[in-house]
């Protein structure tokens, strides 16, 4: 049976714990299998060409040689972050301005 998540692909998140704490983005793909969603940076803040700062949660990745890269090469990629640790955007918005 296919577990039911409160977040689903396309769904604007913020990330209420961890190490990405305070950063959005949209939902990219929901891992049901590891209870984890990957998410699309939208970070504003940083419209640099850095590919790593415009992730939420940055990953290292290691690619093999191959005919594209014959020397190997390094990418940065979104990591997966656990369904518990995201929350709607706008709920999180409503939340934050009633405790005002």
């Amino acid at each position: 049976m296919a577990s039911k998540f409160h977040v689903k692909k396309g769904d604007e998140v913020v990330v209420i714990t961890g190490s990405a704490k305070g950063r959005r983005g949209k939902v990219a793909e929901v891992i049901t299998s590891r209870q984890a969603v990957v998410l699309e940076g939208t970070d504003e803040r940083s419209k640099e060409q850095d590919d790593r700062r415009r992730l939420v949660k940055p990953m290292l990745h290691y690619v093999k040689k191959n005919q594209q890269n014959p020397s190997g090469a390094l990418l940065w990629l979104e990591s997966p972050i656990h369904v518990s640790n995201v929350m709607k955007a706008d709920k999180y918005d409503a939340r934050k301005a009633s405790k005002r």
